[in-house]
């Protein structure tokens, strides 16, 4: 169903579901036997050859860095036009290209290199990064030649809450040094990955709130950085993709120009960034929501039990139903969502952006609950995708900002209303 789409994301979206047919899903058996060969040789975050492959097929495709939108893709325009559509997509395009790399997000975003915490990095380095940064940073992750991480949250604190960040930087000489601990530091663990934005608060006397924190670039070789373990999802380790991270940052010397925008911009830089990926991690899950309905109804059609068809049990045909319905409906708001941040901007579409944050995220891990339940156990297996499927969703119900913090501020800005 092409749901009114335009003509050119009409044209994109069979290009590239061509490409999931005829490339990634015949390299999912195959991804998975490289992924495991790399573990059992004791390197489990190291890129697997299997991915190399699809992004040189992606790009020679067309298919390349199709989340840049907006003020990020005129950034780039200027920077290397060639590594981007021409034109650059909206963001209701994107989201229904994005829908179809969530059947298999394992490979396809990245392939598209469309993965986070890349995509998020090449925006703020697009948006707020100066010249010699994008030049330096900008340009070989736009080639995919490096990788990146970002570092935000802390184990030590409740990071939800960015006050109480507590890594902290301070000026000296010519220009800053960093002390703290964060984890779960995404793409960290990559060999390929050479640049992390760190979010730091100033160590002195400044102003309260969010006007301490700034985001600043940092090597990953530079001298004081320990990388001390990765971190699993529910046993997973998110390997090739660059997994996450515990970072140590012991008196960590950079230089001042290596600062995003200015001291005390670094909260206005995450909340630019963190509502485009939201969207993306939504769009996505729709995808594999799908992929697990799908999935669902294949083995409800070939299974028998007490004496019929799983697809003619009652409770069965209860949980396709209702997949379907709630499908539709997240479907729907993140489409109206993507709208509103090409019409009025992201702050305009903030109540949306929260809104599919909480339902998205919520309705996946749902769906594919129900397909890992009729598939029994072969649904926590490796056979299928359905268990990591389920970690990644349940997952984004507090990466990116916890279902709880999302539900706080869009009842506040609805309880204004009422009092405006």
């Amino acid at each position: 169903m092409d749901f009114g789409y335009d003509a050119r994301t009409v044209d994109l979206r069979k290009r590239l579901l061509a490409f999931m047919d005829e490339r990634i899903y015949p390299a999912e058996a195959v991804f998975a036997e490289q992924v495991a060969a790399a573990v059992g040789q004791g390197r489990p975050w190291e890129r697997v050859p299997i991915t190399s492959e699809l992004k040189a097929e992606a790009r020679s495709r067309g298919l390349w860095n199709l989340f840049l939108t907006g003020k990020a893709a005129a950034a780039v325009r200027q920077l290397d036009e060639a590594c981007l559509p021409d034109p650059p997509l909206t963001n209701l395009q994107y989201a229904a290209l994005a829908e179809i790399t969530g059947w298999s997000p394992a490979l396809a975003p990245e392939a598209l290199n469309c993965a986070a915490p890349d995509t998020g990095n090449m925006e703020v380095l697009a948006e707020f990064g100066s010249p010699e940064q994008q030049e330096r940073w900008l340009r070989p992750l736009l080639e995919a030649t490096i990788r990146s991480a970002f570092c935000m949250t802390e184990p030590d604190v409740a990071s939800s809450d960015a006050t109480n960040i507590a890594t902290t930087l301070a000026r000296d000489g010519d220009g800053y040094v960093i002390n703290g601990r964060k984890w779960w530091s995404s793409g960290a663990m990559n060999p390929d990955c050479q640049i992390f934005i760190v979010m730091a608060v100033a160590s002195g006397p400044v102003a309260d709130g969010h006007g301490r924190h700034s985001m600043i670039l940092v090597p990953r070789d530079a001298p004081g950085i320990t990388v001390k373990r990765g971190l699993t999802v529910f046993g997973y380790t998110d390997g090739p993709h660059g997994g996450h991270a515990e970072v140590v940052f012991d008196h960590v010397h950079v230089p001042a120009e290596n600062m995003i925008a200015a001291e005390g911009d670094g909260f206005a830089i995450a909340q630019a960034r963190l509502g485009p990926g939201r969207i993306h991690h939504c769009m996505r899950l729709i995808g594999a929501a799908e992929r697990a309905l799908e999935l669902m109804c294949r083995r409800a059609t070939s299974r028998t039990a007490f004496g019929k068809a799983l697809a003619e049990q009652g409770v069965i045909q209860d949980w396709i139903a209702e997949s379907r319905v709630r499908i539709e409906q997240a479907r729907l708001l993140v489409l109206k969502t993507a709208w509103l941040m090409d019409t009025v901007g992201n702050k305009g579409a903030h109540s949306e952006i929260q809104a599919i944050k909480i339902v998205t995220p919520a309705m996946a891990e749902w769906v594919i609950d129900k397909a890992i339940q009729a598939h029994g156990g072969g649904g926590v297996s490796q056979d299928f995708p359905l268990a990591q499927l389920w970690a990644s969703a349940r997952s984004l119900r507090f990466a990116d900002g916890p279902d709880e913090v999302h539900k706080r501020s869009l009842a506040r800005r609805e309880l204004r209303k009422a009092t405006t």
